[in-house]
């Protein structure tokens, strides 16, 4: 029997948009005011969505719960299996110090600190957020920053003020990929909007980076590395993410900036060097709070021609991009995702019209699991949509050629490479398994609370709510990522809460809803610098422990900032013309 969606279950939307509203609340107020652990956040916001979509918004408890496993399953596979395997190659290189040599490689490249900056903050930063994300760039930058003599407060804000425009595309594209799953719309063209905005800003942020540094004049004294190293990563950016998917954008759009901003330091020289690693235009005091606070970090653990150490310290990742690139080419999943149809009367291949043979899911390696429960069972009706629309609810478990699988599998390769025996890569795997145990519940909540969301209604009726914003609602929607961001500490987080209301809002008011899924996203990068989780990891990265505060009070500026110019960017791809011809897709 097929259910209906209620959008204003107590005949009063105010009531019900706040009733509504209450699972998002409680994981904001969780996480924010209460301190409570990530995982836990996310169950108690579970928890708090099916007693309201049951008793509040009617929806038969089978459904509810139905709907709840669904996003659970897309939990776990693929964002799950990607922050699993990712972190295991992670661990593989930092316990056999290859992961130590990239950090010594870059610090001897150049003595002057703006330009040290720009490598390790911004370039090397970047590929972490690609590769690992969940942040693993503000603790790597924040420590090497440490031990090249930056001060603590430098240390951190810097760090975090980098970590912004690569976030939306961080650990292999997982925010995009979780976007996708709870908003339903087409991954690609998410891929591309977001390409499509944050490249202005993997332009700005190198300047804005050296600004909030050295100053103006000091900013403009290597305006030609910044502009390489910004260029080099906007490129790169833009077509990767427009045209293979999100896995690898930050990847390889690190790698060729950090590539060209090292070769182009080779023939270019700045006219004076900047040896100061204090903070320009303000008093900085801060100090490491350990006794190691008169003595930077050694730096150099490895001899300087040591070219093959520094070599062999990459290889790892140059693998994991080989796996990870063929893993996301629709070539290789059809191969393993799919097979010939074969019409079992005649027993030959089905044809399509234009006499190609039709493929489908192999259930070998993409078996497909129906959860008939909720499959075209559940049915959104106007205003949310023009007409009455039933919703899918098709698993596809493609077990071979998800991301993670192609992961584990450099992560395998990478690791006999560099001298593991295979016992050794099972107990780190197993270890693995137990660090990220945490991360795993966390996720696996997140998705099922967004799920529930969008397949109880819930989602609808707060974008309905949101539509009363109207025309200003591009910069509003952008902003209300950045504040998910900014209250979750996670991109992906603030995807999973937001992406629904975001394409029934602007849907409601005429608006492109993957350009507002994207903005969802874009102007979340911009929260990353000021999330409680991430500011903490930077205190502890710097070893400047209790100075989460002036560290806030640092960014904030920044940040917020940042975030109005995305939503700027937005509204005029919303309804300016030349901007809103990059819109893509939501049609």
């Amino acid at each position: 029997m097929v259910w209906q969606q209620i959008y204003d279950p107590f005949n009063n939307p105010v009531i019900s948009t706040l009733m509504a509203a209450v699972p998002v609340v409680v994981m904001l107020a969780s996480l924010a005011f209460f301190h409570v652990k990530a995982h836990l956040a996310a169950l108690l916001a579970l928890t708090s969505a099916l007693v309201i979509a049951i008793f509040a918004f009617g929806m038969p408890a089978n459904m509810a719960g139905s709907a709840a496993l669904y996003g659970a399953a897309n939990g776990l596979l693929p964002i799950g299996w990607i922050v699993l395997n990712i972190i295991f190659l992670h661990r593989l290189t930092t316990e056999n110090g290859s992961f130590k040599v990239l950090q010594d490689s870059l610090a001897r490249i150049t003595d002057d600190r703006r330009l040290q900056l720009l490598l390790i903050a911004f370039c090397f930063g970047a590929f972490f957020e690609g590769a690992a994300g969940f942040g693993t760039p503000v603790a790597v930058t924040g420590a090497i920053l440490i031990g090249l003599g930056f001060s603590p407060l430098a240390a951190s804000g810097l760090a975090l003020i980098a970590n912004t425009a690569p976030v939306a595309f961080g650990a292999l594209g997982t925010p995009i990929i979780t976007l996708a799953k709870v908003t339903g719309l087409d991954e690609m063209e998410l891929s591309m909007m977001v390409g499509r905005q944050l490249p202005f800003f993997s332009l700005i942020v190198p300047f804005w980076l050296i600004w909030a540094f050295a100053g103006w004049r000091k900013m403009l004294e290597i305006w030609p590395p910044i502009l390489v190293a910004g260029v080099s990563f906007a490129v790169p950016q833009f077509l990767v993410s427009n045209y293979h998917g999100p896995m690898l954008v930050d990847v390889i759009a690190a790698l060729i900036s950090m590539a060209c901003l090292t070769l182009f330091l080779k023939v270019w020289k700045p006219a004076t060097v900047h040896t100061s690693a204090a903070l320009t235009g303000r008093v900085d005091n801060s100090k490491i709070d350990d006794e190691h606070a008169s003595k930077p970090q050694p730096t150099a653990a490895f001899a300087s021609d040591s070219k093959n150490a520094v070599m062999r310290a990459w290889m790892p990742w140059i693998i994991l991009t080989v796996f990870v690139f063929a893993w996301g080419t629709q070539g290789f999943k059809n191969m393993f995702d799919t097979r010939p149809a074969i019409d079992p009367a005649t027993h030959s291949a089905k044809l399509d019209p234009q006499g190609k043979p039709l493929l489908e899911a192999n259930p070998v390696f993409a078996p497909i699991l129906t959860f008939s429960t909720i499959h075209q069972q559940i049915e959104k009706v106007p205003p949310v949509v023009p007409a009455p629309k039933t919703e899918d609810a098709i698993y596809k478990f493609t077990w071979f050629t998800a991301t993670g699988s192609g992961i584990l599998l450099a992560a395998i390769v990478g690791g006999l490479l560099m001298g593991y025996s295979i016992p050794q890569l099972i107990h780190q795997y197993l270890r693995t398994l137990w660090v990220v145990r945490y991360s795993l519940i966390t996720i696996t909540a997140m998705l099922a609370l967004g799920f529930l969301t969008r397949y109880s209604g819930l989602d609808a009726t707060m974008g309905l709510a949101f539509a009363a914003t109207g025309i200003f609602y591009p910069m509003f929607g952008t902003l209300l990522g950045w504040l998910g961001v900014a209250l979750t500490g996670s991109d992906t987080a603030s995807n999973v809460l937001f992406g629904g209301l975001q394409r029934v809002t602007s849907e409601q008011l005429g608006l492109n809803p993957v350009l507002m899924a994207a903005a969802n996203s874009s102007g979340g990068v911009m929260g990353k610098m000021v999330d409680a989780q991430s500011i903490v990891v930077a205190s502890t990265a710097t070893r400047w422990y209790g100075h989460e505060g002036e560290i806030l009070r640092y960014v904030f500026f920044h940040s917020i900032v940042l975030a109005i110019l995305v939503g700027g960017l937005v509204t005029l791809q919303a309804y300016v013309a030349p901007f809103s011809h990059m819109v893509v897709g939501g049609h």
